[in-house]
């Protein structure tokens, strides 16, 4: 089958296609025949550099998949070959979703909503399930919270902003100012240009703060929480002293890291299928044209998602 696989870190000219063994799915594993995957910024961070999870190489990147299950291994009861399937490879190290055909294990997937395609399917389920747990699992978001969502407009936040509309939430979103109709049209209920206005001056009283960014945005997501209330970042904090500071102001700061997770991605299988949740999709490039793919998303100036489509395959 065909991959895109590097040999070494660097720039997106390192992805080259190969042709490698179909894998075949183990005990409890379903094999699928991709047709859409997702394009995130931890693959083109772990295409740039080892400094991540993964540096053994050769590597190839991807952990979104949509597709149709072409075999099933042993011991696997919710899926048979045909059905159309939609999940997140176990992260980080199930990668490899950039490829024609994919193994992993069979409750990492949900069934593809019929009421979306392979492109829209295969755009999210890494940034939905980051934010499904983020808001969700991790800060138990219920309705009429106010929750606070940073770079809204990106892949995770502007799936964030969706997921906590559904939850009945009050969502105040960041984002620059062209994008601001963007994400009302998606359901925010206030915006904020984050490049003229400092959001400790123009919010307060927040439940939930999701943070894709860290760092100084993290530190100052503090200010505006309620007693009681949370910051969830999905990347590591430059302060080390950001918990104590957080517990002594009576709030928290925690780090999560999306997992492969089959009820997460049912509820986010519902919420696509009842219209509430949809991935906006930026780009679509043929799975050959993966560096083009990266070399876009590190430009920072995509809305939503990039999608790889397997080239010659029905989305």
């Amino acid at each position: 089958m065909r991959a895109i696989s590097q040999r070494t870190h660097g720039t997106p000219e390192v992805l080259q296609e190969v042709e490698v063994p179909r894998p075949v799915p183990g005990p409890s594993e379903i094999l699928v025949a991709v047709r859409a995957s997702g394009v995130n910024p931890t693959d083109w961070k772990h295409r740039a550099s080892d400094a991540l999870f993964l540096s053994e190489l050769p590597l190839v990147l991807g952990w979104d998949v949509s597709g149709v299950v072409e075999a099933v291994g042993f011991g696997v009861t919710l899926f048979r070959p045909g059905d159309e399937v939609f999940g997140m490879l176990p992260y980080p190290h199930g990668v490899g979703a950039h490829a024609e055909y994919v193994t992993a294990p069979a409750r990492s997937f949900a069934r593809k909503p019929a009421e979306v395609d392979h492109v829209q399917a295969g755009a999210l389920p890494l940034a939905a399930l980051t934010a499904y747990q983020a808001l969700v699992d991790t800060a138990g978001l219920r309705a009429g919270q106010r929750v606070l969502i940073h770079a809204a407009a990106g892949g995770v936040g502007h799936l964030a902003v969706q997921i906590a509309k559904a939850h009945g939430a009050h969502v105040i979103a960041t984002a620059s100012a062209p994008k601001h109709d963007f994400l009302r049209s998606l359901g925010a209920d206030e915006v904020i240009d984050y490049r003229s206005v400092d959001f400790r001056e123009a919010t307060k009283d927040i439940d939930v703060v999701l943070d894709p960014l860290s760092g100084d945005t993290r530190t100052r997501s503090l200010d505006v929480l309620r007693p009681g209330g949370i910051v969830v970042s999905i990347l590591p904090p430059t302060d080390p002293d950001d918990a104590a500071k957080a517990a002594e102001r009576g709030v928290r700061a925690v780090t999560m890291l999306v997992e492969a997770d089959h009820g997460g991605m049912n509820a986010i299988a519902d919420l696509v299928a009842s219209g509430a949740l949809r991935a906006h999709v930026d780009s679509v490039f043929p799975l050959s044209a993966a560096a083009e793919a990266h070399a876009l998303g590190e430009t920072d100036r995509t809305t939503g998602k990039i999608v790889l489509v397997v080239d010659g395959a029905e989305a």
